[in-house]
């Protein structure tokens, strides 16, 4: 089968080389892909929101599955669009995607199908926000309604604070029209938890367990990025919490699914706040999380085509999806300034140099003018290894970090640990 990934980051290299490893796939596609996607497959020059040009492409390359990385797309929706020409894709519909293109339709959803989640207050204008501030205790949570690119929540740890985001999000426009409405949110105690599934809206399959490290600097200190790190399965879950999950969570979320007439086929990306046995939805993602799809792919024994496609047919209930016993892990190497301002265009050099045992993902590189590697965003690099023990999989990783090389390169400390 010809397949086409859309996307260009850390999180489509990783479904392409799980692709690249299936005896059912001929040919790997990606618009726009990515120096590191170059390796195992064919990069188109492309936007991942130009619906009618990927149509276009899909029908003159004769494309026979298509798997949407990103929300962006999804949420315009491109899968009800190439459904629409006869190709079959791995994502949810566009009034499923809402989930994640808006803080509001999530929590709203979460309250009608009683999913367990922080109080929080909806609000449309920067004065209705500071008087709704009354009503919540510090730190606070402010959440920009729409797509931010991971970078629209705000933890406040006092008033003047919350004052300044708001200020940030609804008036300056720091993340454009995402911030046009804005959800308060109280502030959970607890341990984060990424929980990914497959659904086909019939059936929902639970993922093996992965820990993010959401923010940029060693301790859990400074502002919240795209992610820092990863490992799975998560040294922190508490035994057995997995039929909370699955009675709190994962029930009540596909009966909501059906209730409310949504067409979800993909992935779920649920993430949660821990507190012992006391579990809270922080927020639904409609695609495979990144980085925590580095880690939990490369534990995949299954045909991922053949999850995909039994997804994408209501089937997932005909695969028994079998894992790696081996622990996983993934450090991101980051450019200097990120989550902020950084500079691109750094030459990187020594990827060839390190052990055998590693994967690379390219998140955020490009080739220049000599069709040398470069970096091209915040989160440049994904080092991923397998190992027995978390230990070893630390040991590696980091080692690898040491011997890949670029201006302003940096990185965490404490993954895995924290």
């Amino acid at each position: 089968m010809k397949v086409l990934i859309i996307g260009g980051g850390g999180r489509e290299h990783a479904i392409a080389y799980a692709l690249s490893k299936s005896k059912r796939v001929s040919e790997i596609h990606a618009i726009p892909g990515n120096p590191g996607i170059a390796q195992i497959g064919t990069c188109h020059p492309g936007s991942v929101t130009d619906i009618e040009g990927i149509k276009q492409f899909v029908k003159d390359n004769h494309i026979d599955f298509t798997v949407v990385g990103p929300e962006d797309p999804l949420c315009l929706g491109m899968a009800d669009e190439l459904e629409a020409i006869g190709c079959p894709v791995f994502g949810p519909q566009k009034k499923a995607a809402q989930l994640e293109g808006s803080k509001a339709f999530s929590k709203e959803f979460m309250m009608k199908h009683h999913i367990p989640t922080a109080a929080y207050k909806e609000v449309n204008s920067y004065d209705e926000a500071v008087l709704a501030l009354d009503n919540f205790s510090y730190p606070v949570v402010i959440k920009a309604d729409g797509l931010a690119a991971g970078k629209g929540v705000v933890i406040c740890e006092n008033h003047e604070e919350a004052i300044q985001a708001l200020k940030d999000i609804m008036e300056t426009k720091t993340l454009g029209e995402a911030g046009s409405k804005v959800v308060i949110e109280e502030f959970l105690k607890g341990f984060e938890c990424s929980l990914l599934c497959f659904t086909d809206g019939e059936t929902i399959v639970p993922m093996v367990s992965a820990k993010d490290h959401k923010q940029v600097f060693d301790g859990n200190k400074g502002p919240n990025t795209g992610g820092m790190g990863t490992f799975s399965p998560n040294p922190f879950l508490p035994k057995e919490i997995e039929d909370t999950f699955q009675e709190k969570i994962l029930d009540p979320f596909m009966k909501g699914l059906k209730a409310d007439q949504m067409d979800y086929r993909g992935v779920v990306f649920i993430g949660l706040m821990i507190d012992g046995q006391d579990v809270k939805v922080l927020e639904f993602n409609v695609r495979f999380g990144d980085p925590e799809t580095q880690s939990i792919l490369l534990r995949l024994e299954t045909d991922i085509l053949d999850i995909f496609e039994a997804v994408s047919k209501r089937k997932l209930k005909t695969v028994n999806i079998q894992w790696k016993k081996e622990s996983a892990g993934c450090l991101v190497l980051a450019s200097g300034g990120y989550p902020g301002s950084y500079e691109k265009g750094k030459l990187i050099q020594h990827l060839d140099e390190v052990a055998e045992d590693i994967i690379i993902f390219h998140a955020g590189t490009a080739f220049d003018d000599q069709h040398q590697v470069v970096t091209n965003g915040g989160r440049v690099l994904n080092i991923c290894a397998l190992g027995a023990s978390l230990e070893e999989i630390r040991e590696k990783v980091y080692a690898a970090a040491k011997v890949i090389d670029f201006d302003g390169k940096y990185y965490r400390n404490d993954i895995g640990l924290i």
